[in-house]
């Protein structure tokens, strides 16, 4: 007898021995272990992706390490982004501003107007394009952070 379910639709079994509604339990497991293996493939996919491919279209927001504190933080706002990417004047990274600094800022009563140098995350880890991201989520997980710049030489 063959199944004539979507998901199971290329399996071919005897179900003639089975009791009636039986069938139907045997259905209901095919249809469970090809969407798990759906999804185990899927994720598969996910953690073999590399770094490249996850952040091909995006823009990263970057300032200046002599940028003011309060525009970074206006910006981030704007492009609703969790970090900048601080960078010399040749676009090389030198540090990360996130949202959690500009809380520490905040909460240590320094003033907005001040230099994003002085606020940033200095020598963040970083990650080049052609890692998979795994390594990014084990890295992020390992150092508790939220945010990995992909760079490759500069910030782009």
């Amino acid at each position: 007898m063959k199944l004539h379910s979507p998901a199971a639709n290329d399996l071919d079994l005897d179900q003639s021995h089975l009791p009636q509604g039986m069938s139907m339990l045997v259905d209901k497991a095919s249809q469970a272990s090809v969407r798990a293996a759906g999804r185990v493939e899927r994720l598969k996919t996910m953690t073999d992706r590399l770094m490249s491919e996850m952040v091909r279209n995006q823009r990263p927001l970057t300032l200046r390490e002599d940028a003011i504190i309060a525009e970074a933080c206006r910006q981030m706002h704007e492009r609703q982004a969790g970090a900048v990417m601080v960078t010399n004047a040749d676009g090389h990274l030198l540090g990360i501003f996130t949202g959690r600094d500009a809380v520490r800022i905040l909460a240590q009563d320094c003033a907005a107007d001040g230099r994003l140098e002085a606020a940033m995350t200095r020598s963040p880890a970083t990650m080049p394009p052609g890692q998979p991201a795994i390594d990014a989520l084990r890295l992020m997980q390992d150092g508790g952070f939220r945010h990995l710049p992909v760079v490759d030489g500069v910030v782009s």
